[in-house]
């Protein structure tokens, strides 16, 4: 079973372009699962530009991997900001591009999985048939919900629901920041399995 990944994206209904883009596949030989959803932020032009940027430089920082697997994966964020704010300097059509992103790499041989985090798309851990939402959604709402000031319901309905602090492209140096990436481990245990997924679900599925 540790060698079944999978990963889809869809335009959907309301839009012409997808700004979405995925990772699924082993690395490292077949030490690690790669697991990877990145989100281009609507309403700006170039969305599915930052999300392809930011795939292709996570892709090269694995291709070799070194180091501690935190410290690995938090390098790969900050090589995707880089080329991004690169991009918006380099072209001005894309100057308020940006995307969203949250990468896992399940170590199956240690039976962990570590992961990295920015914005609003999610992780979720499946064991023993119960969904647990490991990720933080770095947002104002996404704060009210998990503080417990508005209900899953109620921050689903808020107006303000889609507006995100922080972005890859937002702002330049991110380790400078210690606080801008979210990361963390767990053990990764038979039988579990990992989602990770934009808002185009989350917004549809309860």
């Amino acid at each position: 079973m540790t060698d079944q990944y999978f990963g889809i994206t869809d335009t959907g209904k309301e839009r012409t372009n997808n700004e979405d883009a995925f990772i699924a596949r082993q690395g490292a030989g077949d030490k690690f699962i790669i697991g990877c959803v990145i989100d281009g932020v609507g309403g700006y032009e170039g969305g599915e530009v930052a999300a392809g940027l930011a795939r292709e430089a996570i892709l090269q920082r694995l291709e070799k991997p070194s180091g501690e697997v935190i410290s690995m994966i938090i390098d790969c964020f900050d090589m995707a900001n880089e080329r991004i704010i690169v991009e918006k300097q380099r072209n001005k059509k894309y100057d308020m591009m940006s995307c969203v992103s949250t990468l896992a790499i399940a170590d199956v041989a240690n039976n962990q999985f570590y992961y990295a985090h920015v914005g609003d798309t999610r992780l979720y851990l499946l064991r023993d048939g119960s969904l647990i939402k490991i990720s933080h959604d770095q947002s104002f709402v996404g704060f009210l919900e998990e503080s417990g000031r508005l209900s899953e319901k109620e921050a689903m309905m808020h107006p303000k629901r889609n507006e995100i602090n922080k972005a890859l492209g937002f702002e330049a140096h991110l380790l400078k920041n210690t606080d801008y990436i979210e990361t963390g481990h767990s053990p990764f245990l038979s039988g579990d399995l990992l989602l990770l997924c934009s808002d185009g679900l989350t917004d549809m599925v309860g």
